[in-house]
């Protein structure tokens, strides 16, 4: 299988990580469960002892409109998908360009935003597996039970590009900070907001080395510039212990950790 080598300081949007050789999938055949796929990065912090890893390869990088759908390569830069949209006056897309990344992590994770999410006009994936409906994946808030590599999507196919939701989306990530993170740290529990409950206890703000609890918002876990893995674990259980000790509230983490001695159920403290 061909290798790409990649700079993770460069490559991921936390910039921290060292130089890997990463597989590229090219023949779904090829995959085994031994590799961790990887998208864009822009959620994940990788570890100094991280899996083997896999990104798909330009293959699966293209938009097609195919009988009355709108077929998406899962390699594809959500950015191009929303040029595509808007070029094309097709709706429902508007919100993919504030999630930055490829289509196959978003739908991984139904990214979105409040109750705007990928799922919302999904009808199917194709993975290296099989090719699922929509109502054959348990899905919900930045969550699937995806178990095989997405490979391809189809969406409903609707006309209409909507201006006013591309700036209603601006506005919700005006209060998103820009220095270098994975974007929120952790999911919001149930009827509480990770952000609110970080702050509460006094966490906001909160650096070490580099790495830092934004004082913008505090569930962005950022980057100052020489940030290092130790330090954004370090950071990420002292919010679960204290949270959990002052308001019986696990944080679970929205970014992905890997690093093999993080990636179990029954690693201490973080469970990503």
């Amino acid at each position: 299988m061909p290798t790409k080598r990649i700079n993770f300081s460069k490559y991921s949007s936390f910039k921290i990580g060292q130089e890997i050789d990463v597989a590229l999938l090219e023949d779904p055949s090829d995959f085994n469960d031994s590799f961790y796929l990887l998208g864009a990065c822009n959620n994940t912090l990788i570890g100094t002892q991280p899996p083997p890893l896999i990104i798909l390869s330009k293959k699966y990088d293209f938009i097609k409109i195919e009988n009355n759908t709108l077929v998406i390569g899962a390699a594809t830069p959500s950015g191009k998908i929303a040029s595509f949209c808007k070029k094309n006056n097709i709706a429902n897309f508007e919100l993919v360009s504030h999630l930055p990344g490829t289509l196959g992590g978003l739908v991984y994770m139904n990214a979105g935003l409040k109750e705007y999410e990928i799922f919302n006009h999904l009808i199917s994936i194709k993975t290296c597996a099989s090719t699922l409906q929509k109502d054959e994946i348990n899905y919900g808030y930045r969550f699937t039970d995806i178990s095989s590599p997405i490979l391809e999507v189809t969406f409903e196919l609707k006309s209409g590009f909507d201006t006013s939701k591309v700036a209603m989306f601006k506005k919700m990530r005006s209060n998103q900070p820009s220095t270098p993170s994975a974007g929120s740290c952790f999911k919001n529990p149930v009827s509480d907001y990770g952000g609110r409950l970080i702050e509460a206890v006094g966490l906001k703000g909160k650096r070490v080395g580099d790495m830092e609890f934004s004082t913008v918002h505090a569930n962005f876990l950022v980057n100052h510039g020489k940030g290092t893995f130790d330090d954004a674990i370090y950071l990420i259980q002292e919010a679960q212990k204290r949270v959990y000790k002052e308001f019986d509230i696990w944080l679970e983490c929205e970014i992905i950790i890997l690093d093999v001695r993080f990636m179990s159920d029954t690693s201490p403290l973080i469970k990503s």
